[in-house]
């Protein structure tokens, strides 16, 4: 078997810059604020493992699970913008931290799922990305090779996710706060961002 070397490299810089390990480590951060060494790292692993199934199923299956259940890509990025938004407005507004202080006896919320996985890492740009890269390489071979590039980033964006924690000592409470709401306001606009792709696909925007 011969490997395509210049299809892995091609890939794995697609799918490294679509993810974005080293924006997503600091967004982890400021999701995961005020939580133990432990829970951050259970989340963080819970979060990559859950992408890489998303991506796996979507790489194997491409745009049939999406016609399957009758939802286009540009629904998917108008829906995951919307989701991606309230969580800014939570970052922004301090409304997680208020909820951690009316349950402080309960387990926090585990963002591991929502909005780690999906849609920070297995979002509508990195689905239509492994969609796009197995639809290049059909057949077997490319899809092993579509997945193994994929779980080759998605471990990348794990150890900065494990890393990010120690800049949390660093920082100090009103530097994570400050962050935090940088964070916020960009998160914001990549969630209009997600929407205004979405509308423009379906010829809503220009």
């Amino acid at each position: 078997m011969i490997v395509d070397t210049a299809f892995l490299i091609t890939a794995y810089v697609t799918l490294f810059v679509v993810i974005d390990p080293i924006g997503l480590a600091p967004l982890f951060m400021a999701i995961t604020q005020g939580l133990d060494a432990a829970r951050r790292r259970s989340i963080a692993v819970r979060a990559c493992l859950t992408a890489i199934i998303i991506l796996s199923v979507f790489a194997a299956f491409g745009e049939a699970v999406l016609n399957f259940v009758g939802i286009s890509m540009a629904a998917f990025r108008v829906a995951g913008g919307v989701l991606l938004f309230l969580t800014a407005l939570e970052m922004l507004f301090e409304r997680r931290s208020k909820r951690r202080e009316d349950q402080a006896e309960d387990e926090s919320p585990d963002p591991s799922v929502f909005p780690l996985a999906i849609p920070l890492i297995a979002g509508p740009g990195s689905i239509a990305t492994v969609i796009l890269l197995s639809g290049q390489k059909p057949g077997a071979e490319g899809l092993f090779m579509v997945i193994g590039v994929m779980i080759a980033v998605v471990t990348v964006v794990l150890l900065l996710f494990l890393a990010s924690g120690l800049l949390a000592p660093a920082l100090g409470k009103t530097g994570i706060n400050v962050v935090t709401r940088l964070l916020g306001m960009l998160l914001a606009a990549l969630a209009a961002q997600f929407v205004l792709d979405g509308l423009r696909d379906f010829g809503f925007a220009s």
